[in-house]
């Protein structure tokens, strides 16, 4: 936190009387601001007339929103002080992963802002075999300085705390599931519009009754600048509406038209077949057990006016913006040789 906290205090003053007012653009800082949440967040706050401010080391579209926002280079991880004497009526932190870097960010910007957002996830919760809400347990960081992917729920909670611990009130923390739809980086989402709309017998993972759930990103951003707007504090799941697997890819069908067969496959074969749940085939779980992790509790979200569009707009959307990479998802062969050995 060198370097961070000296110039901090200067902008309390300033941050705590510039309380944001009803129809008034609000000056926004986005820690990021040109990937995929980031990206539409500062999307909606344009459509609404707010005036976000990007802080990030221009190597992600660079130039994305050139002419129309500010871009201030630095890097998180190490210095924030290129913001040294601003101020703001909100923060919004979309991509934060390690305790340090919400410490050094917290640091610099509690007292130079009126809202501080924070972006987590549904994997902090301890136990992913309820139903989770807001007071659910979550999981607990025992090393600070592990990395790996099995951690990263533990690293968000800690850093939810740093949030919180820093701004009181002034924290909102929301934590999304499946965050879906255009300029996705992944194949989480796609593989399944796009696979609908390829036509042909579709294997399709489990039962038709199995949940699934996730959020389209515009429907994210415009809840995440709500929040801001309304200087709500609080914890909030934000995903979509449980959906069986069955319907949604019913509604792919709907969307796209393009004649799929679709061939249910239950999950104990395709394991015994070798298949990886979710990176071969997205958001399919395979342990039963784990399926109640796709009916998070948002019901204090849909209070504070979370909305969902469409599902044929996110379908279309994320094959209008396809992934720019892919996971492992199943390709063709493997699919056609697993049905006839597995189906007939």
């Amino acid at each position: 936190m060198v370097g961070t906290t000296a110039w901090a205090g200067s902008c309390q003053t300033a941050a705590m009387v510039a309380q944001p007012e009803s129809n008034r653009p609000l000056r926004l800082l986005v820690l990021g601001g040109t990937s995929f949440l980031g990206r539409a967040f500062v999307e909606a706050a344009l459509e609404e007339g707010h005036q976000p401010t990007l802080f990030n080391r221009g190597k992600t579209n660079p130039g994305l929103f050139a002419g129309r926002v500010e871009t201030v280079l630095g890097d998180r991880t190490r210095d924030l002080r290129p913001l040294a004497g601003r101020s703001f009526d909100g923060v919004v932190d979309v991509a934060c992963y390690f305790p340090a870097d919400a410490a050094r960010a917290v640091a610099a910007l509690a007292g130079a802002t009126a809202r501080y957002l924070f972006v987590s996830t549904v994997s902090v919760y301890a136990d992913e075999r309820i139903v989770n809400d807001e007071d659910s347990a979550v999981a607990e960081l025992t090393d600070p300085a592990d990395t790996g992917l099995e951690s990263y729920g533990a690293r968000k909670a800690a850093c939810e705390e740093i949030v919180r611990s820093g701004l009181g009130q002034r924290a909102t923390i929301v934590r999304p599931g499946l965050i879906v739809g255009p300029h996705d980086p992944t194949d989480r989402f796609g593989y399944w519009p796009r696979r609908m709309a390829e036509g042909g017998r579709v294997l399709a993972p489990g039962e038709p009754s199995d949940p699934v759930q996730f959020i389209d990103v515009r429907d994210l951003a415009q809840f995440m600048l709500r929040l801001v707007v309304e200087e709500r504090p609080g914890t909030f799941n934000a995903t979509g509406e449980p959906i069986e697997f069955g319907s949604f890819l019913e509604g792919c069908e709907a969307a796209l038209g393009a004649g799929a067969e679709v061939v249910w496959v239950p999950s104990g074969r395709l394991l015994d077949a070798g298949v990886e749940p979710w990176t071969e085939l997205p958001l399919w779980l395979g342990d039963p057990e784990l399926l109640v992790a796709s009916r998070v509790d948002i019901s204090r979200a849909r209070a504070a006016g979370l909305s969902f569009r469409p599902l044929g707009e996110t379908v279309r959307g994320a094959l209008e913006q396809p992934a720019h990479r892919q996971l492992s998802s199943l390709d063709r062969e493997k699919e056609a040789r697993l049905l006839s050995e597995l189906v007939g």
